[in-house]
Protein backbone atom coordinates (compact mmCIF):
# COMPACT_ATOMS: atom_id res chain seq x y z
CA UNK A 1 0.00 0.00 0.00
CA UNK A 2 1.06 3.31 -0.84
CA UNK A 3 1.86 5.91 1.97
CA UNK A 4 0.74 9.78 1.66
CA UNK A 5 4.63 10.38 1.46
CA UNK A 6 5.02 8.12 -1.84
CA UNK A 7 1.87 9.62 -3.14
CA UNK A 8 3.09 13.15 -2.96
CA UNK A 9 6.36 11.96 -4.67
CA UNK A 10 4.60 10.52 -8.09
CA UNK A 11 2.31 13.38 -7.52
CA UNK A 12 5.05 15.58 -8.34
CA UNK A 13 6.56 13.72 -10.83
CA UNK A 14 3.87 13.27 -12.85
CA UNK A 15 3.13 17.54 -12.59
CA UNK A 16 6.99 17.81 -13.72
CA UNK A 17 6.26 15.34 -16.98
CA UNK A 18 2.93 17.73 -17.47
CA UNK A 19 4.59 21.14 -17.16
CA UNK A 20 7.30 19.75 -19.65
CA UNK A 21 4.22 18.31 -21.91
CA UNK A 22 2.88 21.71 -21.64
CA UNK A 23 5.87 23.75 -22.62
CA UNK A 24 6.58 21.32 -25.47
CA UNK A 25 3.06 21.31 -26.38
CA UNK A 26 3.03 25.25 -26.37
CA UNK A 27 6.02 25.55 -28.43
CA UNK A 28 5.58 23.14 -31.32
CA UNK A 29 1.74 24.76 -31.40
CA UNK A 30 3.53 28.08 -32.04
CA UNK A 31 6.18 27.09 -34.57
CA UNK A 32 3.18 25.37 -36.15
CA UNK A 33 1.46 28.57 -36.49
CA UNK A 34 4.53 30.87 -37.52
CA UNK A 35 4.86 28.21 -40.06
CA UNK A 36 2.24 28.35 -41.44
CA UNK A 37 0.72 31.83 -40.73
CA UNK A 38 4.05 33.97 -39.55
CA UNK A 39 2.37 36.74 -42.54
CA UNK A 40 -0.63 37.05 -40.96
CA UNK A 41 -1.64 40.41 -38.62
CA UNK A 42 -2.67 37.60 -35.90
CA UNK A 43 1.00 36.34 -35.82
CA UNK A 44 1.82 39.29 -33.66
CA UNK A 45 -1.06 38.71 -31.04
CA UNK A 46 -0.16 35.05 -31.38
CA UNK A 47 3.65 35.41 -30.76
CA UNK A 48 2.40 37.58 -27.68
CA UNK A 49 -0.01 35.73 -26.16
CA UNK A 50 1.94 32.77 -25.95
CA UNK A 51 4.38 34.82 -24.05
CA UNK A 52 2.03 35.34 -21.58
CA UNK A 53 0.23 32.31 -21.55
CA UNK A 54 4.48 30.81 -20.46
CA UNK A 55 4.54 33.67 -18.19
CA UNK A 56 1.45 32.71 -16.31
CA UNK A 57 2.19 29.46 -15.81
CA UNK A 58 5.42 29.50 -14.74
CA UNK A 59 4.03 31.47 -12.10
CA UNK A 60 2.89 28.44 -10.28
CA UNK A 61 5.11 26.96 -7.89
CA UNK A 62 5.31 23.19 -8.35
CA UNK A 63 6.86 22.94 -5.07
CA UNK A 64 3.72 23.88 -3.60
CA UNK A 65 1.03 22.94 -6.31
CA UNK A 66 0.91 19.70 -4.46
CA UNK A 67 -0.66 21.46 -0.94
CA UNK A 68 -3.86 22.63 -3.28
CA UNK A 69 -5.20 19.04 -3.10
CA UNK A 70 -9.02 18.88 -3.92
CA UNK A 71 -9.93 17.66 -0.17
CA UNK A 72 -8.37 21.42 0.82
CA UNK A 73 -9.84 24.62 0.24
CA UNK A 74 -8.93 26.33 -2.88
CA UNK A 75 -7.27 29.67 -2.22
CA UNK A 76 -8.80 32.82 -4.29
CA UNK A 77 -5.52 33.29 -5.78
CA UNK A 78 -5.16 29.80 -7.54
CA UNK A 79 -7.94 30.49 -8.68
CA UNK A 80 -7.55 34.03 -10.43
CA UNK A 81 -4.34 32.49 -11.44
CA UNK A 82 -6.34 29.09 -13.45
CA UNK A 83 -8.66 31.35 -14.38
CA UNK A 84 -6.09 33.36 -16.18
CA UNK A 85 -4.59 30.73 -17.40
CA UNK A 86 -7.48 29.01 -19.58
CA UNK A 87 -8.62 32.57 -20.86
CA UNK A 88 -5.59 33.14 -22.25
CA UNK A 89 -5.84 29.76 -23.60
CA UNK A 90 -8.93 29.58 -24.97
CA UNK A 91 -8.15 33.28 -27.19
CA UNK A 92 -5.25 31.46 -28.49
CA UNK A 93 -7.09 28.65 -29.61
CA UNK A 94 -9.31 30.67 -31.35
CA UNK A 95 -6.25 31.95 -33.24
CA UNK A 96 -4.80 29.40 -33.66
CA UNK A 97 -6.56 25.88 -33.88
CA UNK A 98 -3.47 24.23 -33.15
CA UNK A 99 -2.86 25.11 -29.50
CA UNK A 100 -5.94 22.63 -28.97
CA UNK A 101 -3.51 20.51 -27.77
CA UNK A 102 -2.24 22.36 -24.65
CA UNK A 103 -5.63 21.05 -23.13
CA UNK A 104 -4.15 17.83 -22.17
CA UNK A 105 -1.91 19.36 -19.08
CA UNK A 106 -4.66 21.95 -18.35
CA UNK A 107 -7.26 19.25 -17.75
CA UNK A 108 -4.56 17.31 -15.91
CA UNK A 109 -3.79 20.67 -13.66
CA UNK A 110 -7.96 21.48 -13.61
CA UNK A 111 -8.49 17.65 -12.01
CA UNK A 112 -5.51 17.56 -10.05
CA UNK A 113 -6.21 21.43 -8.17
CA UNK A 114 -10.14 21.47 -8.42
CA UNK A 115 -12.84 19.85 -6.77
CA UNK A 116 -14.46 17.31 -9.02
CA UNK A 117 -18.14 19.73 -9.03
CA UNK A 118 -15.65 22.25 -10.57
CA UNK A 119 -13.26 20.20 -12.30
CA UNK A 120 -15.35 18.53 -14.29
CA UNK A 121 -17.82 20.91 -16.11
CA UNK A 122 -14.19 22.85 -16.89
CA UNK A 123 -13.25 19.65 -18.61
CA UNK A 124 -16.29 19.52 -20.61
CA UNK A 125 -16.05 23.48 -21.76
CA UNK A 126 -12.43 22.66 -22.40
CA UNK A 127 -12.89 19.23 -24.53
CA UNK A 128 -15.76 21.35 -26.38
CA UNK A 129 -13.13 24.11 -27.04
CA UNK A 130 -10.77 21.51 -28.66
CA UNK A 131 -14.00 20.08 -30.63
CA UNK A 132 -14.94 23.16 -32.30
CA UNK A 133 -11.52 24.45 -32.76
CA UNK A 134 -10.89 21.42 -34.85
CA UNK A 135 -14.02 21.59 -36.98
CA UNK A 136 -13.17 24.80 -38.10
CA UNK A 137 -10.28 23.17 -39.71
CA UNK A 138 -11.54 19.44 -40.72
CA UNK A 139 -14.88 20.54 -41.30
CA UNK A 140 -17.98 18.32 -39.97
CA UNK A 141 -17.77 15.52 -42.29
CA UNK A 142 -14.48 14.03 -40.21
CA UNK A 143 -15.84 11.48 -37.33
CA UNK A 144 -12.59 11.63 -35.85
CA UNK A 145 -12.54 15.58 -35.03
CA UNK A 146 -16.22 14.89 -33.57
CA UNK A 147 -15.49 11.85 -31.38
CA UNK A 148 -11.78 11.67 -30.75
CA UNK A 149 -11.30 14.66 -28.38
CA UNK A 150 -14.29 13.90 -26.83
CA UNK A 151 -13.17 10.30 -25.63
CA UNK A 152 -9.69 10.74 -24.63
CA UNK A 153 -11.19 13.57 -22.59
CA UNK A 154 -13.28 10.85 -21.06
CA UNK A 155 -10.78 8.16 -20.21
CA UNK A 156 -7.86 10.68 -19.15
CA UNK A 157 -10.79 12.08 -16.59
CA UNK A 158 -12.28 8.65 -15.76
CA UNK A 159 -8.63 7.13 -14.67
CA UNK A 160 -7.47 10.41 -13.10
CA UNK A 161 -10.66 10.24 -10.87
CA UNK A 162 -10.46 6.31 -10.50
CA UNK A 163 -7.06 6.84 -9.01
CA UNK A 164 -7.76 9.76 -7.20
CA UNK A 165 -10.61 7.83 -5.36
CA UNK A 166 -7.96 4.81 -4.99
CA UNK A 167 -5.57 7.64 -3.18
CA UNK A 168 -8.33 8.52 -0.62
CA UNK A 169 -9.59 5.20 0.00
CA UNK A 170 -5.89 4.09 0.69
CA UNK A 171 -4.99 6.87 2.66
CA UNK A 172 -8.22 6.65 4.93
CA UNK A 173 -7.61 2.68 5.22
CA UNK A 174 -3.68 3.87 6.27
CA UNK A 175 -5.57 6.39 8.84
CA UNK A 176 -7.66 3.38 9.91
CA UNK A 177 -4.40 1.39 10.78
CA UNK A 178 -2.76 3.90 12.12
CA UNK A 179 -5.92 4.97 14.63
CA UNK A 180 -6.06 1.41 15.50
CA UNK A 181 -1.97 0.81 16.02
CA UNK A 182 -1.88 3.36 18.20
CA UNK A 183 -5.00 1.91 20.37
CA UNK A 184 -3.10 -1.27 20.22
CA UNK A 185 0.09 0.42 22.12
CA UNK A 186 -2.24 2.60 24.60
CA UNK A 187 -3.88 -0.82 25.57
CA UNK A 188 -0.41 -2.44 25.96
CA UNK A 189 0.61 0.41 28.12
CA UNK A 190 -2.29 0.81 29.93
CA UNK A 191 -2.12 -2.68 31.08
CA UNK A 192 1.92 -2.82 31.84
CA UNK A 193 1.56 0.54 33.83
CA UNK A 194 -1.73 1.47 34.94
CA UNK A 195 -3.44 -1.39 35.62
CA UNK A 196 -0.75 -3.06 37.23
CA UNK A 197 -0.46 0.47 39.46
CA UNK A 198 -4.61 0.32 40.10
CA UNK A 199 -4.15 -3.10 41.40
CA UNK A 200 -1.07 -2.24 43.74
CA UNK A 201 -3.05 0.63 45.01
CA UNK A 202 -6.14 -1.18 45.36
CA UNK A 203 -4.62 -4.11 47.91
CA UNK A 204 -2.29 -1.04 49.94
CA UNK A 205 -5.91 1.05 50.09
CA UNK A 206 -7.25 -2.50 51.31
CA UNK A 207 -5.06 -3.46 53.66
CA UNK A 208 -5.18 0.31 54.88
CA UNK A 209 -8.36 -0.24 55.64
CA UNK A 210 -8.40 -3.49 57.85
CA UNK A 211 -5.94 -2.28 60.20
CA UNK A 212 -7.29 1.77 60.09
CA UNK A 213 -8.78 1.00 64.17
CA UNK A 214 -5.81 -0.74 65.26
CA UNK A 215 -2.37 0.43 63.48
CA UNK A 216 -3.08 3.73 62.50
CA UNK A 217 0.83 4.06 61.69
CA UNK A 218 1.38 1.20 59.50
CA UNK A 219 -2.40 2.23 57.59
CA UNK A 220 -1.04 5.78 56.82
CA UNK A 221 2.00 4.09 55.43
CA UNK A 222 -0.16 1.85 53.16
CA UNK A 223 -2.07 4.89 52.26
CA UNK A 224 1.30 7.19 51.72
CA UNK A 225 2.89 3.77 49.39
CA UNK A 226 -0.96 4.20 47.37
CA UNK A 227 -0.23 7.80 46.75
CA UNK A 228 3.42 7.46 45.58
CA UNK A 229 2.29 4.67 42.87
CA UNK A 230 -0.88 7.47 42.11
CA UNK A 231 1.92 9.97 40.88
CA UNK A 232 4.23 7.47 39.31
CA UNK A 233 1.20 5.79 37.29
CA UNK A 234 0.23 9.69 36.30
CA UNK A 235 3.97 10.34 35.07
CA UNK A 236 3.97 7.02 33.05
CA UNK A 237 0.18 7.81 31.42
CA UNK A 238 1.91 11.38 30.36
CA UNK A 239 4.72 9.43 29.01
CA UNK A 240 3.32 7.31 27.12
CA UNK A 241 0.71 8.76 25.67
CA UNK A 242 3.31 10.96 23.91
CA UNK A 243 5.59 7.51 23.28
CA UNK A 244 8.35 8.52 25.62
CA UNK A 245 10.35 6.23 26.97
CA UNK A 246 9.53 4.49 30.28
CA UNK A 247 9.95 6.59 33.95
CA UNK A 248 12.03 4.10 35.19
CA UNK A 249 14.49 4.54 31.66
CA UNK A 250 15.02 8.23 31.75
CA UNK A 251 15.41 8.28 35.81
CA UNK A 252 18.08 5.31 35.88
CA UNK A 253 19.31 6.00 32.47
CA UNK A 254 20.10 2.10 31.72
CA UNK A 255 17.96 -0.83 31.08
CA UNK A 256 20.29 -2.85 34.21
CA UNK A 257 19.64 -0.31 36.37
CA UNK A 258 16.03 0.47 35.24
CA UNK A 259 14.96 -3.23 36.37
CA UNK A 260 16.64 -3.35 38.86
CA UNK A 261 14.86 0.02 40.49
CA UNK A 262 11.74 -2.04 39.63
CA UNK A 263 12.55 -4.70 41.01
CA UNK A 264 13.22 -3.34 44.18
CA UNK A 265 10.00 -1.39 44.14
CA UNK A 266 7.74 -3.92 43.32
CA UNK A 267 8.91 -6.33 46.11
CA UNK A 268 6.33 -6.31 49.22
CA UNK A 269 4.71 -8.60 51.50
CA UNK A 270 2.49 -10.40 49.46
CA UNK A 271 5.37 -10.84 46.17
CA UNK A 272 9.25 -10.49 46.93
CA UNK A 273 10.67 -9.56 43.22
CA UNK A 274 14.54 -10.29 42.20
CA UNK A 275 16.62 -8.59 39.64
CA UNK A 276 19.44 -10.20 38.28
CA UNK A 277 21.78 -10.11 34.64
CA UNK A 278 23.66 -12.45 33.12
CA UNK A 279 26.25 -11.74 30.12
CA UNK A 280 28.62 -8.64 28.86
CA UNK A 281 26.23 -5.31 28.74
CA UNK A 282 25.81 -4.20 25.54
CA UNK A 283 24.01 -1.05 24.23
CA UNK A 284 20.49 -1.44 23.08
CA UNK A 285 18.41 0.28 20.71
CA UNK A 286 16.01 2.98 22.84
CA UNK A 287 12.87 1.08 21.52
CA UNK A 288 14.12 -2.15 22.94
CA UNK A 289 15.22 -1.28 26.38
CA UNK A 290 11.64 0.68 26.18
CA UNK A 291 10.19 -2.72 24.99
CA UNK A 292 12.20 -5.49 27.23
CA UNK A 293 10.52 -2.89 30.64
CA UNK A 294 7.55 -2.86 29.75
CA UNK A 295 7.61 -6.84 29.21
CA UNK A 296 9.13 -6.92 32.39
CA UNK A 297 5.99 -4.66 33.88
CA UNK A 298 3.19 -6.28 32.20
CA UNK A 299 4.46 -10.31 33.16
CA UNK A 300 4.88 -9.14 36.67
CA UNK A 301 1.38 -7.65 36.73
CA UNK A 302 0.22 -11.28 35.00
CA UNK A 303 2.23 -12.98 38.05
CA UNK A 304 0.01 -10.78 40.60
CA UNK A 305 -2.90 -11.23 38.90
CA UNK A 306 -3.13 -14.46 38.08
CA UNK A 307 -0.39 -16.69 39.67
CA UNK A 308 -0.66 -16.36 43.02
CA UNK A 309 3.05 -16.30 43.56
CA UNK A 310 5.36 -15.35 46.58
CA UNK A 311 8.35 -14.91 44.57
CA UNK A 312 9.67 -13.71 41.26
CA UNK A 313 12.75 -13.37 39.33
CA UNK A 314 13.64 -10.83 36.39
CA UNK A 315 16.59 -11.82 34.82
CA UNK A 316 18.18 -10.43 31.58
CA UNK A 317 20.89 -12.19 29.68
CA UNK A 318 23.18 -10.90 26.99
CA UNK A 319 23.94 -13.61 24.21
CA UNK A 320 26.05 -11.82 21.96
CA UNK A 321 23.61 -11.65 18.96
CA UNK A 322 20.38 -11.37 21.15
CA UNK A 323 19.07 -10.37 24.44
CA UNK A 324 16.61 -12.62 26.64
CA UNK A 325 14.54 -11.38 29.20
CA UNK A 326 13.08 -14.31 31.82
CA UNK A 327 10.34 -13.47 33.94
CA UNK A 328 10.05 -16.60 36.65
CA UNK A 329 7.46 -17.17 39.65
CA UNK A 330 6.70 -20.12 41.87
CA UNK A 331 2.77 -19.44 41.72
CA UNK A 332 0.26 -21.49 40.57
CA UNK A 333 1.20 -22.02 36.99
CA UNK A 334 -1.04 -23.00 34.07
CA UNK A 335 -1.45 -25.16 31.22
CA UNK A 336 0.19 -22.88 28.60
CA UNK A 337 -0.97 -25.03 25.90
CA UNK A 338 -5.18 -24.48 26.97
CA UNK A 339 -4.16 -20.38 26.79
CA UNK A 340 -5.33 -19.77 22.81
CA UNK A 341 -7.20 -16.33 23.34
CA UNK A 342 -7.03 -13.12 24.64
CA UNK A 343 -9.82 -13.68 27.37
CA UNK A 344 -8.76 -17.05 28.72
CA UNK A 345 -5.70 -14.68 30.32
CA UNK A 346 -6.43 -11.23 29.59
CA UNK A 347 -4.24 -8.64 27.84
CA UNK A 348 -0.92 -9.42 28.71
CA UNK A 349 0.58 -12.08 27.25
CA UNK A 350 -0.99 -11.24 23.72
CA UNK A 351 0.76 -7.39 23.87
CA UNK A 352 4.08 -9.12 25.28
CA UNK A 353 3.80 -11.13 21.55
CA UNK A 354 3.14 -8.19 19.67
CA UNK A 355 6.07 -6.02 21.37
CA UNK A 356 8.52 -8.88 20.82
CA UNK A 357 7.10 -9.47 16.97
CA UNK A 358 8.03 -6.29 16.07
CA UNK A 359 11.57 -7.16 16.78
CA UNK A 360 11.60 -10.62 14.82
CA UNK A 361 12.22 -12.12 18.35
CA UNK A 362 10.17 -15.05 19.82
CA UNK A 363 8.53 -15.75 23.23
CA UNK A 364 8.09 -18.84 25.02
CA UNK A 365 6.35 -20.17 28.22
CA UNK A 366 7.42 -23.03 30.34
CA UNK A 367 4.69 -23.74 32.58
CA UNK A 368 2.21 -26.42 34.39
CA UNK A 369 -0.69 -26.31 37.03
CA UNK A 370 1.35 -26.34 40.34
CA UNK A 371 4.84 -25.94 39.16
CA UNK A 372 5.53 -22.12 38.45
CA UNK A 373 5.64 -20.25 35.34
CA UNK A 374 9.31 -19.17 33.64
CA UNK A 375 8.04 -16.25 30.40
CA UNK A 376 11.15 -16.19 27.72
CA UNK A 377 11.61 -13.13 25.74
CA UNK A 378 14.13 -13.03 22.72
CA UNK A 379 15.43 -10.02 21.05
CA UNK A 380 17.85 -10.35 18.19
CA UNK A 381 19.89 -8.01 18.31
CA UNK A 382 21.18 -7.49 14.44
CA UNK A 383 17.12 -6.62 14.14
CA UNK A 384 16.76 -3.87 16.16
Amino acid sequence: MSTPHAETADARRLGLVMDAAFYVLLAASLARFLIRHHDTPRASWVIGLSVVLAVLYALDARSDRHRDRPDHPLRPWRTVWFGSVVAVWAVLVVLGPSFAWCAVPLLYLALRILPLRIALPLAVLLTGLVVVTQVRLAGWLDPNVLLAPPAVAAIATAVFVYMRRQTEREAALERREGMLEERGRLAMEIHDTLAQGLSSQRMLLQAAELVWEQDSVRAREHVRTAAGIADRNLAEARRFVHDLAPAELAENGSLIAALGAFAARETGPELAVDFQFDGAPAELPARVESTLLRIAQGALANVREHAGAANATITLTYLGDQVALDIADDGCGFDPERVTSESERGHGLPAIRARVRQFGGAVTIESAPGEGTVLSAAIPLERS
